[in-house]
């Protein structure tokens, strides 16, 4: 089958996929509304960028503002153009249909003799790393700082705990205890640390002198979280 559309390897989200340039699907579908009205209307709701299709800049040899490029997965792209309700919505459809058959047919040996796929893996791969390694250092100040805060000396009442990790008091003691870190005995009012958070070191009892309404002092058993336990929440809060 001859090429109708340029289909290239690309990585969408965390996958190597077979992407089309959506601005070649318009022009090949023959769309007489305008490219960039057209895409927002077929991408719609329904589809996600980082999932079925990937937007990125293309600057132009006489323009200091590049234009937005649109890569669509393949089974992005089949639906685009069976939506276009034309004969060349069917056309291309097959063709992508014919482009993924063959795709999945090719063995990988084959790619060691091939000097234009090694170098398009090679692309991709390298693109990968990329976008690994800017992960990597966009997390690197808060991966040091959760490290400065577990290598810390002391311990935070839970309130003050709250607070570090920019939570509401209220709902980080309720959090707290529906995931099994601090309970109540019955007919009390004092919070107590589950025995195998203290164990792990992720919570202490000290007892701490308070006021009462009176003036008067007396002794309570208070839990606190430790710095251990505040990069541990802080980590769960994250994953959350």
């Amino acid at each position: 089958m001859n090429e109708l559309i340029t289909v290239v390897s690309r990585t969408i989200g965390d996958e190597h996929v077979q992407t089309v340039n959506a601005r070649d699907l318009h022009s090949f579908l023959e769309v007489s509304k305008d490219f960039s009205d057209w895409i927002k209307v077929q991408l719609g709701e329904m589809f996600a960028q980082g999932i079925d299709f990937e937007v990125f800049p293309l600057k132009g040899e006489n323009s200091t503002r590049p234009r937005i490029e649109y890569a669509l997965t393949l089974e992005c792209a089949k639906h685009v153009a069976m939506m276009s309700r034309c004969a060349k919505g069917k056309q291309v459809r097959d063709y992508f249909i014919e482009c993924e058959r063959r795709a999945k047919a090719v063995d990988p040996m084959q790619m060691l003799g091939d000097p234009a796929a090694m170098r398009g893996l090679l692309l991709t791969y390298t693109e990968k790393v990329l976008v690994l390694e800017s992960k990597v250092a966009e997390q690197a100040p808060k991966v040091e700082a959760l490290e400065r805060i577990a290598t810390a000396n002391g311990s935070l009442c839970v309130t003050d705990a709250a607070k570090a990790l920019q939570e509401s008091p209220k709902r980080f003691f309720a959090w707290l205890q529906q995931i099994h870190w601090i309970y109540r005995r019955a007919g009390t009012s004092s919070w107590l640390g589950y025995q195998e958070k203290v164990q792990a070191g992720f919570l202490e009892h000290k007892v701490t002198e308070v006021s009462r309404s009176d003036g008067s002092e007396k002794l309570v058993e208070q839990v606190r979280v430790t710095p251990k336990g505040l990069t541990r929440l802080a980590h769960i809060l994250a994953s959350n």
